[in-house]
């Protein structure tokens, strides 16, 4: 990625300057300035820092919006670059926006960054600085998208299928999307640096390789977006093991897709709880659904609800579902993403899933 423009890059390091000087006992200046029209050129600027009389020069690398990818490649043209890795020359990174990833990579390597969204760190003799701000709207907004809708249903089949290498027809065919929408996901996965390449143009194939980032990353996500609708029933005269098996036979005489999901479907995958008091489920709205329910003797309630339908939008949200003892359970993928907006036992019993199920 090319370095960001003469005013953008003036005004990344105004930011900058003006951040650190709010600080007690700092001075700074910006010593030198490289040209932009040069890709190679590095440092991109020099900044002679003062903190508490110690002067501390600093080489500066610039992007726009920083990601994981991004990071890295910056980290690998700073090491081939002589001045940068000079005794005393600590390294920053400025840019618009870091995602948390690429902070948390730069905070391993003792790099000091800051983004206009106010984070900052910084750790030079003398001083450690870390100020950590959510990330920027935009950019938090560009991250989400890759996590609802269709894209949502690529990164699913991604984490179903995340020991093998995959073409991206092969991969709309198995998260039953467009082409296009695998290509959009697959380039915003490589920014975060989470997959392995082999091969060259149709023939090109993807590997996950970090399954483990991206659920965390999933979750992260889910921690910050509101949960999706749900409608609570009472159905009298069932326990929850019963009322699963009798709802998947008025799914079936309705010729109803459905999944169960959180507790009850987490119990069958790794047992965990001593009994669930609670079933809940996908279904996809329509009158013959309503009409599920009726047959099942559901009724409306505000408390004390044994059968809670999650509302679901699509198809989508019922892929890689597994029959299990004779019921429709959603994928463990999706089991637990649903158990961490569970309340009372319901995140241990999504980390033991997690654990025992899912395994990365």
């Amino acid at each position: 990625m090319a370095r960001p423009s003469d005013s953008q890059q003036s005004a990344l390091l105004t930011h900058f300057l003006d951040h650190v000087q709010e600080l007690s006992d700092v001075r700074a200046r910006v010593a030198g300035r490289a040209d932009t029209r040069s890709e190679h050129q590095l440092p991109d600027a020099e900044i002679e820092l003062s903190i508490a009389g110690r002067s501390i020069r600093l080489a500066v690398e610039t992007k726009k919006d920083a990601y994981p990818r991004d990071v890295r490649q910056g980290l690998w043209r700073s090491s081939m670059a002589a001045d940068p890795a000079a005794p005393g020359v600590q390294r920053l990174f400025l840019a618009e926006s870091i995602s948390p990833g690429a902070k948390e990579l730069l905070r391993q390597e003792r790099v000091a960054y800051c983004d206009r969204g106010g984070s900052l760190f910084l750790s030079v003799p003398g001083a450690y600085i870390h100020i950590d701000k959510p990330p920027p709207k935009a950019l938090e907004k560009a991250i989400g998208s890759m996590f609802s809708g269709r894209r949502a249903q690529v990164l699913h089949a991604l984490l179903m299928d995340h020991k093998e290498w995959f073409g991206v027809v092969a991969m709309a065919n198995r998260a039953q999307v467009a082409a296009s929408t695998v290509s959009d996901v697959l380039a915003g996965l490589e920014r975060f640096d989470w997959l392995e390449s082999r091969g060259k143009g149709p023939g090109k194939e993807r590997l996950l390789r970090e399954p483990g980032a991206l659920l965390d990353e999933w979750a992260r996500q889910i921690s910050i977006e509101r949960a999706p609708a749900v409608h609570r029933y009472y159905v009298p005269g069932h326990n929850a093991g019963a009322l699963a098996d009798r709802l998947d036979e008025v799914c079936k005489a309705y010729q109803i897709s459905y999944a169960l999901s959180s507790e009850a479907a987490a119990q069958r995958y790794a047992p965990f709880l001593s009994n669930v008091s609670q079933v809940r489920t996908r279904l996809l709205p329509g009158n013959d659904t309503d009409d599920a329910l009726t047959e099942l003797g559901a009724r409306n309630v505000h408390e004390g609800a044994n059968l809670v339908v999650i509302d679901t939008k699509s198809a989508g949200e019922l892929l890689f579902r597994q029959q299990i003892d004779g019921v429709w359970l959603a994928s463990p993928i999706q089991v637990y993403l649903d158990l961490l907006r569970g309340e009372g036992r319901a995140k241990e019993m999504a980390e033991h899933l997690r654990r025992e199920r899912i395994g990365y």
